[in-house]
């Protein structure tokens, strides 16, 4: 019944480089009169272009990762909208983080170069690693650059929420039939004991030995949405009537409503939503191009 916690942000692959790593790429400069080709681009967040080269990388990497965990690409539906999402949404938090006074230098994208490397096992290690994976050392520091200035946006969302929070404390039983819950219902309504009856009947079997309860929890903690907000609709001592989902017939009672310390997965729960609000209302605010096809 509790959330397994989401992961946010997409994990961006790094891929690869030419020649040494720490090399600054040689290029052949265009006469002083050539205009220089726009590259193409994925999509535009806010004025700020994602090219289609480095869109078309992050997909490769997602591919191969999913094949590495033996992923059928077929059973992922539209994976490259997800992806090129993915991306919008780092450019998002970059942009909010540098729209707050952060910034991130050249001199600290080095400096996390260096450590990765070390971390890699050193120059060449790094940049055999790096060269697996399709990226240039001058996209891979770009890159790099976006997720520290994300990072710090991240962690400036999660730190709104505190170490306490309005929670309840709710019960269940959860059977296959409405039948047998509007048994249940008139069982309660003649006195019976709600834990003695989650003791022999409910299907929940992580929430059965304790009668039911399904411990504390915030506002949309719950992996039950339906449970979780006629939890929310209740107050302490009251029972709902047979609740619907799609695990099967809930009755649902709520035994206390407090403001209690959180515990580190709801804590984390709370702090990736408050980072996904921030993105859900930032899509919408935000001026959002896609070029790219699925």
């Amino acid at each position: 019944m509790k959330r397994v916690p989401a992961i946010i942000l997409a994990a961006l692959v790094l891929a690869a480089c030419n020649g040494g790593l720490f090399a600054t790429p040689t290029a052949t400069a265009p006469p002083p009169t050539a205009t220089p080709t726009p590259e193409p681009l994925a999509a535009s967040v806010n004025g700020q272009g994602i090219l289609l080269a480095d869109f078309e990388d992050e997909v490769a990497r997602f591919e191969a990762a999913q094949a590495l965990l033996g992923t059928d690409l077929a059973s992922l539906g539209d994976y490259r909208s997800r992806v090129l999402r993915a991306l919008i949404d780092r450019a998002l938090l970059a942009q909010g983080a540098a729209d707050r006074g952060n910034e991130i230098d050249r001199a600290a994208v080095e400096a996390e170069l260096e450590a990765l490397a070390e971390a890699r096992g050193g120059n060449e290690a790094m940049g055999a690693w790096m060269a697996e994976n399709h990226y240039a050392l001058e996209t891979f520091k770009r890159a790099l650059r976006q997720d520290m200035l994300a990072a710090i946006m991240v962690e400036e969302l999660s730190q709104s929420v505190g170490e306490r929070a309005q929670q309840v404390r709710a019960a269940h039983i959860l059977v296959a039939t409405r039948g047998e819950a509007d048994t249940l219902l008139a069982e309660l309504a003649a006195g019976a004991d709600f834990a003695d009856l989650a003791r022999a009947s409910s299907l929940d079997a992580s929430t059965r030995p304790a009668g039911g309860d399904l411990g504390w929890f915030p506002a949309g903690y719950l992996l039950v949405p339906e449970v979780d907000s006629v939890a929310w609709a209740l107050a302490p001592g009251e029972t709902s009537g047979v609740v619907e989902s799609a695990l099967g017939y809930h009755i649902v009672r709520v035994l206390e409503r407090d403001e209690r310390p959180l515990s580190p997965d709801a804590r984390r729960f709370l702090r990736e939503r408050a980072v996904e609000l921030w993105l859900e209302a930032e899509r919408v605010a935000a001026q959002i191009e896609i070029y790219a096809a699925s």
